[in-house]
């Protein structure tokens, strides 16, 4: 079972990235962003798909720079 520490609040993962609160809505609303679970109100981010998400971003924009 995973931890509480492994999920994080957009206001979390907001500081965690160094981006304002809003990019995460933003990133949710139109479908970039990490993956999110709803529980009731409240959107969680488990922390393995924040990292394998930004490893996928990593990736996409080590290709774009080679072309």
């Amino acid at each position: 079972m995973d931890s509480p520490q492994e999920f994080l609040s957009p206001a979390e993962l907001a500081e965690w990235l160094g981006v304002p609160r809003s990019t995460i809505y933003e990133w949710r609303y139109s479908g970039t962003g990490p993956p999110a679970v709803k529980l009731g109100r409240h959107v969680r981010f488990r922390m393995v798909n924040v990292l394998a998400w930004l490893d996928e971003r990593a990736q996409a924009d080590a290709a774009a720079n080679r072309r």
